[in-house]
This record gives structure tokens, sequence and C-alpha cells, in this order.
């Protein structure tokens, strides 16, 4: 599968008042990381994929994480991001997060390609995921 890997300097503003990231800070970057991975895979920007596919996104259904090494303002991090298995609509996405060679987060995501009901426009719904979009996200 493709991974895509990028570098996150922690911020003040990541920060609670123990000088730790506040940990729904993390999921902030990981939904940023889901996005450039998808990037990475169709050479294009999230405003520009989603319309070229019509759907209205790609909304989280199911998440976590296990935090086993703390960083704090001015640590950098390295995120690494890939999609670890697909169904019709859904799909699985694993983000490790590393402090140096360190293994500090292991977190996972369920996510749907999602589009508009053609029975209610005001609601969306699971749609299937084009083979174009899997095959680029496996590295192909």
């Amino acid at each position: 599968m493709l991974v895509n890997r990028r570098d996150v300097e922690i911020e003040w503003g990541d920060c609670d008042a123990a000088g730790i990231v506040f940990y729904p800070r993390y999921f902030a970057m990981f939904d940023a990381s889901t996005a450039y991975l998808f990037e990475k895979a169709l050479g294009m920007k999230k405003i520009a994929w989603t319309k070229t596919f019509g759907i209205v996104g790609i909304p989280m259904v199911d998440t976590g994480a296990t935090f086993s090494v703390p960083s704090r303002y001015g640590d950098v991090i390295t995120i690494e991001t890939q999609v670890t298995a697909f169904r019709r609509s859904s799909f699985d996405v694993q983000h490790r997060v590393l402090k140096g060679q360190t293994l500090a987060i292991e977190a996972r995501e369920t996510r749907v390609w999602a589009g508009k009901d053609p029975e209610d426009a005001s609601k969306i719904k699971a749609v299937s995921i084009p083979d174009e979009v899997v095959q680029a996200l496996k590295g192909g």
C-alpha cells in the first residue's frame, strides 16, 4: 500500500497545561494526513478529487488511538499514513507517529466514500469507491 510520510512540528497551541500535545489535536493532524495521502495518490488536492469523483467527502465513522510517548512544544514528529483495507464503500486508514525512531502513537480510522443521497439531497449516502482510487492508494 502507498504510504505518505510528513513531518509536523508541534506548535504551542497544540499543547495542554501539562505541556504535552492535547490528544484531540492529533486527530486533526490525522485528518490532514489522510487528505495528504489521497493527494499523493491521486495527484490533486481534496477539493479537486471530491469534485472529480462526484462525492461530498470521506467522513469518519470510527477512530481510535494508542498513545505511548508524549510530544511537546517544538518536537518534530513524523506521521506515516496508509490505507490498510478496502471494502465496497468504506476503508481503513492507519497512522503511525514516530518521534525519531520511536513509535509514539498508533491510530486507526474507518471512513466512508460518500455522495449525496439521490432520494434526499440533504443527506449523504455511502457509494462504491472507484477502482481507480483503490489502485492509486495501493500504489499502482
